[in-house]
């Protein structure tokens, strides 16, 4: 029997890209964090007969991005840190690229006004073969998904 609808599997994860206000900054290993979340807010007027609150829609709030990636001789992303760090106001548009796997575009994650919080360099050991890496934590102003 022939099949009725045409198949659609998922995405594999670890076909990805970064870009930074439109300039590919390819070569990360790992990306967390692309969360929207949201608090509720309790209300009950004092005309309502029943015991129960009602449930209204709060601030939304946006998880931290963590991204990690093997160490290059590529100092950019150390830079924009420093500035933070020195009080430069430096924020940035972030979007993540999730491919197929023939490396077409097929979702992207863009994050407002992204700047780097945290920076961690590498655990170092004489008797490991691991890459060094590095991570980083970007704080944000909002995720939006775009297909």
């Amino acid at each position: 029997m022939p099949a009725t609808d045409q198949r659609n599997d998922p995405v594999r994860g670890y076909n990805f890209s970064l870009e930074i206000d439109n300039v590919s900054r390819g070569a990360f290993s790992e990306v967390g964090g692309l969360t929207a979340d949201g608090d509720s807010v309790d209300y009950r007027e004092g005309t309502d007969l029943q015991s129960n609150v009602r449930k209204l829609m709060g601030l939304r709030k946006y998880t931290n991005i963590t991204l990690k990636r093997g160490y290059t001789q590529d100092k950019e992303l150390w830079q924009w840190y420093v500035n933070i760090m020195n009080g430069i106001p430096d924020r940035r548009n972030v979007t993540i690229v999730l491919m197929n796997e023939a490396r077409q575009p097929v979702l992207r994650w863009h994050a407002e006004n992204a700047w780097i919080n945290k920076i961690e360099g590498p655990a170092l050991k004489a008797s490991s073969n691991d890459v060094a890496m590095e991570s980083l934590e970007l704080v944000h102003e909002g995720l939006t998904l775009e297909m």
